[in-house]
């Protein structure tokens, strides 16, 4: 029994071997009516194209890259994270691209991850955890067309690559607003690190609102950092009254040593976080949250990668998405 071939899906769905390339690959504008003839008679034929020769004939891997240097811990108790990959996951999966990603020790490993990235492993990545003054941008601006990319945050440096961007600095503005309204004067912050692009940007906004860093404090997104620096924020002979956290991960294990302390929330203490995470609404006192929307982050940036992929030009998009949800933790 002879394989099925490409020229027998075409005969099926009565179009030409190169619609039926264009309605798989994504490559070429395809009306979703032909798309649909193709795909039905690719399952009646239960034909699947072959990876390989895809690859021949678009030199293309056919995948994109996440890169991570990430403490395993910080991954595991993200909840942004894989609401992020899910909305890349959504637009990847309309031409069949695969998603590779890759978790790194360091540096190093990095680098050495990019350049193999560059020669063919992947046809672009996606950068995430921005830094201010992040090495990885002119290494990938080094490595040219090997490896298309977009930067997934504020980045504010000279680049020549697309930007899914977000307003950080309103949420904290709007939370600080809401809790002077309340009659909190000392009120404190518990940024993730100050390096991260979106940690620095909601610092700023914190600073810019209060006026000097005495209660700011660095935390490092764990459960550990927001219990020690809720610590040693509540041990201060002028305690705050009122701690804005930089993730729920921190604001959840602060809000769980100030009463293990005795505080009542919010009467003693009021107590935000960010990313509103999926426990964050059900607990008690429900948490006051900002939802960051990671999927809507995740889509843009898929969508912008695919349309570098294809020849268009770097852009940048700013998705509107941070909504502070006020609930019991600040009254």
């Amino acid at each position: 029994m002879s394989r099925t071939t490409i020229a027998d899906v075409a005969r099926e769905a009565g179009v030409t071997k190169a619609t039926v390339s264009h309605a798989l690959s994504g490559n070429r504008p395809i009306s979703e009516e032909t798309r649909a003839k193709v795909l039905a008679a690719a399952a009646k034929l239960d034909w699947v194209p072959s990876q390989s020769a895809r690859a021949l004939a678009t030199r293309r891997a056919n995948a994109v890259a996440v890169v991570l240097a990430r403490d395993p811990e910080v991954i595991a108790n993200d909840s942004f994270f894989p609401a992020f990959i899910a909305g890349v996951e959504s637009v990847l999966a309309e031409t069949e691209t695969a998603l590779l990603l890759q978790v790194v020790p360091g540096r190093d490993a990095e680098e050495r991850a990019y350049r193999a990235l560059s020669h063919g492993r992947a046809d672009g990545a996606l950068l995430l955890d921005l830094r201010t003054d992040d090495w990885r941008v002119p290494l990938l601006d080094e490595l040219g067309l090997g490896l298309p990319t977009v930067l997934v945050g504020a980045y504010d440096q000279p680049t020549t690559f697309s930007c899914v961007r977000t307003d950080d600095a309103a949420p904290v503005h709007e939370i600080i607003a809401h809790l002077r309204a309340a009659g909190h004067e000392r009120i404190a912050h518990v940024a993730g690190p100050l390096d991260y692009v979106h940690s620095r940007a909601r610092a700023d906004a914190y600073l810019a609102e209060i006026g000097d860093d005495e209660l700011l404090r660095e935390g490092d997104f764990t459960a550990a950092s927001g219990r020690d620096l809720t610590e040693e924020l509540l041990a201060l002979p002028e305690r705050p009254t009122a701690i804005l956290y930089s993730n729920d991960t921190m604001a959840i294990a602060g809000l769980s040593y100030a009463r293990s302390q005795g505080l009542s929330i919010p009467q003693d203490l009021a107590i935000s976080g960010f990313d509103d995470d999926h426990l964050s609404a059900h607990l008690s006192p429900a948490l006051t949250s900002v939802s960051s929307d990671p999927a809507a982050r995740g889509r843009a940036a898929a969508r912008i990668l695919r349309e570098v992929i294809l020849g268009a030009h770097p852009r940048t998009e700013i998705v509107d998405c941070n909504v502070v949800h006020f609930r019991e933790s600040t009254a």
